[in-house]
């Protein structure tokens, strides 16, 4: 592991020890591969982290040997000859007696949390960690921000070698495939969620899977897709019309692009995450159209497609620089289509940098 990895990951097992008091606990338990991988480096699917004031352990099991010591170099790296679950509860009965262990409701099983509650002698107390390594993700750090570049530019392009692929007669998951491939002909690892496709009256199904429809003239498609590039994932949509759009789709296209617009030009730090969806929310319903928005303004991007913040009605998480959301807000009207136009951008000091430059105009095929 480069030096300068390292270095960033021991600051990021520092930072999250800020949060121990505030959590009243003595040492947090981390189950959830993503955020393992973001404060240790490991990317193996079998580990739990155990981070306490001092020193931090990366339990895994010996399929994991040689990699975990290839990937992670700020904990220590336990072999668990006898089970991760029963290894981490003998870890944590040695932390003392009646322990406080915070964990993440959302990620340890309960059959895990009892399990590890025997293994460690039943004195363990839990507490939950409020989401502490996810609001340390939310917020990008520099050289995070040039891999998601890279993954948004990546995601462009496939976009772009895709279009002579979008033409009547090609299946839905046909096509499907093709974006894939060239995804990974491009360098990306693999999508980061299963490709849109969708044409016709199924792009009125905001996350439609692809079938076996066939692509007809004189029809919408919604092409909505993602890569992971060296582990952070990218996100992009885009509508174009096979054929001469008529002047009502046009409308509801513009509508959408003026829609993003207005999110995109909300976005700074300091505003909420519900202020930029009631800048898309706003201009949609000044068109009349606001019935047929149907889900948030978007969402956090990283690790993972979907992180902190969700960018929706009423939410009160405050921007900061350096965070990477999306923005894509969209219409859905039964027995016209679907249009959402979605692009990838990170928060600076004066409001907001497009990742994904892919165009935006609508594209007549």
């Amino acid at each position: 592991m480069a030096e300068s990895q390292q270095v960033l990951n021991r600051s990021r097992l520092d930072r999250l020890r800020f949060s121990f008091s505030a959590l009243h606990a003595d040492a947090l338990l981390v189950s959830h591969p993503a955020n393992i991988r973001y404060l240790c480096g490991f990317t193996g699917s079998a580990g739990l982290l155990l981070i306490q004031s001092s020193k931090a352990t990366l339990f895994t099991d010996s399929r994991y040997t040689f990699q975990a010591r290839q990937e992670v170099s700020s904990a220590h790296i336990s072999i668990a000859k006898k089970g991760l679950v029963k290894a981490v509860g003998e870890a944590m009965r040695r932390i003392g007696a009646e322990a406080y262990v915070a964990y993440s409701a959302s990620h340890l099983t309960v059959a895990q949390k009892e399990a590890l509650q025997a293994a460690g002698g039943g004195g363990i107390r839990w507490v939950k960690d409020t989401s502490v390594v996810e609001r340390l993700r939310a917020v990008k750090d520099r050289d995070e921000i040039a891999i998601m570049r890279e993954s948004a530019q990546l995601i462009s392009e496939v976009f772009r070698r895709s279009l002579p692929s979008v033409k009547p007669g090609i299946s839905e998951l046909e096509l499907a495939g093709k974006i894939e491939y060239i995804m990974k002909q491009l360098g990306a690892s693999g999508p980061s969620f299963e490709t849109i496709v969708a044409s016709g009256p199924r792009t009125a199904w905001a996350h439609a899977r692809p079938s076996t429809k066939i692509l007809k003239k004189n029809e919408l498609v919604v092409l909505d897709h993602g890569t992971i590039f060296r582990g952070y994932c990218s996100d992009l949509t885009r509508t174009v019309f096979l054929g001469k759009i008529p002047p009502k789709v046009r409308r509801l296209y513009d509508a959408v692009l003026e829609a993003q617009m207005a999110a995109k030009s909300s976005i700074r730090p300091g505003v909420t995450a519900g202020e930029v969806d009631a800048a898309a929310r706003g201009t949609l319903r000044k068109h009349k159209l606001a019935q047929y928005f149907t889900h948030s303004t978007g969402h956090g991007l990283g690790l993972e497609i979907h992180e902190m913040p969700r960018l929706g009605k009423g939410e009160k998480f405050v921007l900061q620089e350096g965070m990477v959301v999306t923005v894509e807000p969209g219409v859905y009207v039964e027995g016209v289509g679907g249009i959402r136009i979605e692009d990838d951008v990170v928060v600076n000091a004066l409001g907001m940098v497009e990742l994904t430059n892919a165009p935006r105009e609508l594209i007549e095929i």
